[in-house]
């Protein structure tokens, strides 16, 4: 008998590739989000437009004990979005109000398994002040003390979903994402994250210009291309009895001016930064991925500078349309 999936946020970008990716396994896959996504039809069986903060709408497309059900929704974007303290209620009212009517429905309806997407946002800002050493094991989550409300939203609804596996045995799966990336993600209007943000610049300037950077660059993160997010995923769905919390994210760490430097190799132009002010969260982050590796076998195959050539060349085409 075909599978069945529901994907919470389908019209965005890691739900948008998800629906592609679980199409191809043989799923018939609902998805559901406020919008079709911006850049590509969804491969989607059925697709509705509805508002997950709206019991109604979240008991209409649970309607049946899907056997997977992925919970991407959330009010998010890059740094520009979270960090500068104008959306906190917003992120935080929307997005939990979002994974309490999930869970709710989800068990009453019957749900075999549960995706949900959590953030490496959850992590202590005071073991990411050192750029080089940051400590993002999961263990290391407790004492909470998340960089944003962003964050602080993520980690109690990740003890929501824990909640409701404890009290009425929801299959619960975990994973605190480490900034994904790739074609189809946004790239402009304020929500764009650093390796969209950077490829734009870049592919904007003229060679010998100028492009601007947020701090003084020497911030570190990670970056995991989607096609790997999508495999980890699939692998903590598939796993017997691990649910996690656990790590999604590359090891790669890197520098957001070296990030810069990456555009603009590929690109091949020579520029200047103009270091400015901005919103820039933690100084480092880094996946820890000791445990995914020793749970699950996985680990990040893709060098970042392989996700960074797509991602520039499928911006590069965005703007010329434009």
């Amino acid at each position: 008998m075909q599978k069945q999936a529901l994907v919470c946020g389908a019209g965005g970008f890691i739900g948008g590739h998800l629906v592609k990716w679980l199409k191809a396994e043989g799923f018939w896959v609902r998805g559901v989000d406020l919008k079709h996504n911006e850049f590509s039809k969804s491969a989607a069986d059925d697709f509705v437009i509805g508002d997950l903060r709206d019991q109604e709408v979240v008991q209409k497309v649970l309607d049946r004990p899907f056997d997977e059900v992925y919970q991407l929704a959330a009010d998010m974007g890059g740094a520009g979005y979270i960090f500068t303290g104008e959306h906190d209620a917003d992120v935080m009212h929307n997005s939990a109000t979002i994974n309490l009517n999930v869970a709710y429905y989800g068990q009453k309806a019957g749900i075999k398994k549960i995706f949900y997407s959590s953030s490496a946002c959850i992590y202590p800002e005071y073991n990411q002040i050192d750029p080089h050493d940051p400590k993002c094991s999961e263990d290391s989550a407790y004492p909470a003390a998340p960089d944003s409300e962003y964050g602080w939203e993520k980690l109690f609804s990740e003890r929501m979903y824990m909640s409701f596996h404890r009290n009425y045995g929801l299959d619960v799966r975990i994973a605190r994402f480490h900034n994904i990336f790739g074609p189809e993600g946004a790239w402009i209007g304020g929500r764009e994250k650093a390796p969209a943000a950077i490829c734009r610049k870049v592919a904007e300037a003229k060679d010998g210009g100028e492009i601007e950077i947020w701090g003084d660059g020497k911030q570190t993160r990670s970056f995991l291309y989607i096609d790997e997010c999508l495999d980890g995923i699939r692998r903590l769905m598939d796993a017997k009895s691990f649910r996690g919390p656990v790590n999604i994210g590359s090891d790669e760490m890197v520098t957001i001016n070296g990030l810069a430097e990456m555009a603009m190799e590929i690109a091949g132009k020579k520029l200047s930064i103009k270091h400015i002010e901005g919103p820039l969260g933690v100084r480092g982050r880094n996946s820890d991925n000791r445990l995914i590796n020793k749970e699950l076998g996985w680990a990040p195959s893709w060098p970042l500078r392989k996700g960074i050539e797509f991602t520039y060349h499928w911006i590069q085409e965005q703007l010329q349309k434009t």
